[in-house]
Order: structure tokens, then sequence, then C-alpha cells
């Protein structure tokens, strides 16, 4: 593990102190969760991103998913 220092708002730590103690953790450990929560929704709206894009460049041909589309009926 590697220490680093940051600056963060009075407030912002305050309020971090007290949702650590309130879930049993350190200050650390719950930035730590945070962070990595940060960059797994980074992550996402990346690859959402990349999703999109690849539609614009190759959009949904016609008649493309109409194999599937008696697969969707749930019947009577």
């Amino acid at each position: 593990m590697k220490t680093v220092q940051m600056t963060l708002d009075e407030d912002l730590v305050d309020a971090v102190d007290k949702a650590a103690k309130r879930i049993g953790t350190t200050r650390s450990a719950f930035t730590r969760e945070a962070l990595r929560v940060a960059l797994g929704k980074v992550q996402i709206k990346e690859m959402e991103r990349k999703h999109r894009d690849g539609y614009r460049r190759k959009p949904v041909g016609k008649g493309e998913f109409s194999v599937w589309e008696e697969e969707q009926a749930w019947g009577e």
C-alpha cells in the first residue's frame, strides 16, 4: 500500500469520518472503497460511450434482429 497526501474540504473530511465511524471502519478504508466505486462508475461510463460510438459508426440494419422477434413473444 502507498500513502498519499490529499487536500479535502473540512466538511468532507468530517462527513467521511462520521460515516466511517457509523459503519465501523477507518477513514482510509472508507476512502479506498469510495474510490473503487468511483473508478467502477468511470469504467461503466467509458464502456457505454464505446457502445454508443459503435452503434453510431455501424447502426443496426433493417431486419438485423427480426429473427429474434418471435422469441420475445410471451404467449397467452
